[in-house]
């Protein structure tokens, strides 16, 4: 509950800073980026992030993992996130802290259920926070490190694969099951390129 009442704090004072900055500048900075450590793998993450002010700055992006089976495990994912980020010297340069609210639905197979035939269906809420550096790379090239999670609301069914049966639901939870988890969901290295 902690966490929850400091993430909606910090999120409050987000939005009052980024509305009550006072710098006019003639042109605000938007970027597309696409995340470079997922593309070997098969799974796209895409966003833009767009400068609301003089440090601050707002993105959406979409994540997804195609694969209805990845290694022996179910790891379907489809998720979209919105973030605000509070730069320290200036947007998109350098240190800055994000906060940032997903939803997500998938079909995986959860880390601890590896190597049984377990899968769960769903979907989640997420709210947590992102730290990141983002440095120019080349003329209107950026690099964004950074690395994030929080709290991940889950709703699902978890199914077994029992032959002749097919998929059967291993838990007895009357409609949906639900798990809350603090977990890393956010992270990589994205490659931006300045649109204006």
């Amino acid at each position: 509950m902690l966490k929850i009442k400091f993430l909606t704090g910090f999120l409050t004072l987000f939005l009052l800073g980024a509305l009550s900055a006072q710098e006019q500048e003639s042109e605000k900075s938007l970027y597309i980026k696409g995340n470079a450590l997922f593309l070997p793998v098969g799974m796209l993450n895409v966003g833009l992030e767009y400068q609301l002010s003089h440090k601050y700055t707002l993105q959406g992006d979409v994540f997804v993992s195609p694969w209805k089976s990845f290694a022996g495990r179910h790891a379907q994912v489809y998720m979209g996130h919105l973030e605000g980020r509070y730069y320290f010297q200036e947007a998109f340069k350098h240190w800055y802290l994000g906060v940032n609210a997903g939803l997500g639905v998938f079909d995986l197979t959860k880390w601890n259920y590896s190597g049984s035939e377990k899968f769960q269906r769903g979907f989640n809420i997420m709210l947590g926070a992102t730290v990141g550096y983002q440095f120019q790379w080349k003329e209107r090239w950026n690099i964004d490190i950074f690395a994030g999670g929080g709290t991940s609301q889950g709703f699902y069914h978890g199914y077994e694969n029992i032959p002749p049966d097919g998929f059967v639901r291993y838990e007895g939870a009357e409609g949906w099951n639900k798990s809350g988890e603090i977990i890393p969901y956010r992270g990589g290295i994205m490659i931006s390129y300045k649109l204006k």
